[in-house]
């Protein structure tokens, strides 16, 4: 964790922090504080300094979660770009806690909204986007000359207190100024007063220092750094570039440019929850037939323990509003404990099936590259525990995944650290073949679909109990299931099928369908993606 910014604290209160009453960050997001599985204990391990995240200390840590004994493993680090299974340390370390029967809950990254910018797409981690809540946080920005500018964008930042109306500054004898760039303000010329920076701070822990001696802060702009986003040290609004241009203009216009940044304010946000543009996309970079990301979970303005954030004025917080897929990692990892907590002795692969399969289906409306961006849905912790049925998969399923990859000798002791190899029979196989909870299908021909799934299913609902298939499907795409009906006497017992997806794409690359297995108590849903790769 990195937690000389908060990260670390933030993360891990989400997780399993415990229940604390009537918290908010003075007076925003005013409610009840609790983590996803507040009776767990917390054990926390930093890999990260402000320089970044390095391999080795990711496996490091990695290696010391698997010997104390831990049982969910919640990693909120992200690359800027995906990377091989062999050049990721967080997909090596999931590895050597996944075989240790540990589920690895991962952010899926603040890359979006760009397809194919997913950064943890193993299969045998599960990966997390984020979603918003239903509150928004909104500041308004009020000019000498009673212009108002209002920002709700995602990256917005939310103002703690009534900035008075002061004279506003900008800066302009170097892009360093311009930029805020760090100690390029640090002068009496902005002491007392709103600065217009045309980008935010650097993004390191020092860059607020090129602003510190002023009053408020107006930023500008393209997407911040989700480490930026929440509680500023100062009164701060974050415009667009064309409200920029406008309090620009103002300011070179006017004598005494003076300005108001009033504190924020909470409004409902009826289209939540929907995937904001920052969470990554699919589809998955490496293996375009396993369906990334897993699920979605709330990422934007949560509320959760700090390290004491500075929050003006010489105060500190002990709590603040973060956002980012780090933030929905969490949610994730605290549902699987619960779901741990009900079965202990299921496997990884078992608990992540059950967190895909019981998850409430988002819109493509409200959320643009539909499963690329939610995958099956929205975790939903109370029905988790409760999936029916599972998917399964074991180390040994992995390694024949890894095998038909192309991975073998040398290349697969660096991930397993034994002498695991591949037989001819493995290397036949494909993404199609692994016991995943989701189906996923990319073609070249829209006007040819062929594609083949087998999976299994072990019963851990009712003991005697007949399950039906449910197919929804778009037109032009016929979707078979075989057989239709499975029948199952006993707990545990396995069941197996297979998928058969033809037919074309009428106007679209990319279309959605689903399949439910129905026993009238328990719904099992997976979703299905077809799409052309580019």
């Amino acid at each position: 964790m990195l937690n000389s910014e908060g990260h670390g604290t933030h993360c891990a209160s989400i997780a399993a922090g415990n229940i604390v009453r009537n918290t908010s960050i003075n007076g925003l997001g005013f409610g009840n504080a609790r983590g996803g599985a507040p009776s767990a204990h917390i054990a926390a391990y930093k890999a990260c300094w402000k320089n970044g995240c390095s391999d080795a200390d990711i496996l490091a840590v990695f290696d010391d979660a698997v010997a104390d004994g831990v049982d969910i493993i919640s990693a909120s680090i992200a690359s800027k770009v995906p990377n091989d299974y062999f050049r990721s340390g967080v997909a090596i370390g999931a590895f050597h806690a996944t075989r240790k029967g540990i589920l690895v809950s991962t952010c899926n990254g603040n890359e979006g909204p760009k397809k194919r910018t997913v950064i943890n797409f193993a299969p045998w981690m599960l990966s997390v986007a984020a979603t918003t809540i239903n509150l928004q946080f909104i500041t308004k920005v009020q000019l000498g000359n009673g212009k108002f500018y209002e920002t709700h964008q995602i990256q917005q930042k939310v103002v703690t207190r009534l900035c008075q109306v002061i004279e506003i500054s900008i800066r302009t004898s170097s892009i360093k100024d311009l930029f805020c760039s760090t100690n390029s303000l640090k002068d009496d010329s902005i002491r007392g007063k709103i600065v217009l920076c045309d980008r935010g701070p650097d993004g390191n822990g020092d860059g607020y220092g090129a602003i510190e001696d002023a009053t408020g802060v107006i930023l500008t702009g393209v997407k911040v750094a989700e480490e930026l986003v929440g509680p500023f040290p100062l009164p701060a609004s974050h415009v667009k570039l064309e409200e920029n241009s406008k309090i620009y203009k103002y300011i070179s216009e006017t004598r005494n440019p003076i300005a108001t940044i009033f504190k924020s304010e909470e409004i409902n946000d009826v289209l939540a929850p929907y995937v904001p543009s920052y969470s990554s996309r699919g589809p998955n970079p490496m293996n375009p037939n396993i369906l990334r990301p897993d699920v979605a979970a709330p990422g934007t303005h949560i509320l959760a323990a700090y390290d004491h954030q500075p929050v003006g004025g010489g105060s500190r917080a002990e709590y603040n509003l973060d956002t980012g897929t780090s933030m929905a990692c969490p949610h994730a990892a605290g549902v699987a404990a619960y779901v741990k907590s009900f079965h202990s002795k299921w496997s990884p692969a078992a608990i992540q099936s059950a967190l895909i399969t019981t998850a409430k289906p988002m819109s493509a409306k409200t959320s643009p590259h539909a499963e690329f961006a939610y995958g099956a849905g929205l975790l939903n912790p109370s029905r988790a525990p409760y999936p029916g049925l599972v998917y399964d998969l074991d180390e040994q399923d992995y390694l024949y995944f890894l095998c038909s990859q192309g991975y073998s000798g040398k290349l697969l002791e660096i991930i397993t650290k034994d002498k695991s190899s591949c037989s001819s029979k493995y290397n036949n196989e494909t993404a199609n073949d692994l016991n995943y909870p989701s189906f996923a299908l990319s073609i070249k021909d829209p006007e040819f679909i062929n594609g083949v799934f087998h999976r299994t299913v072990t019963n851990v609902g009712s003991s005697n109990s007949t399950y039906r298939a449910k197919v929804v499907a778009p037109s032009g795409l016929e979707i078979n299931v075989n057989p239709s009906v499975l029948s199952f006497t006993s707990l545990n017992q396995k069941e197996s099928f297979v998928v058969t997806v033809k037919g074309l794409i009428e106007k679209s690359n990319m279309v959605s369908a689903s399949l439910v297995w129905d026993d009238g108590d328990f719904q099992v849903r997976s979703p299905i993606v077809v799409y052309v790769t580019v």
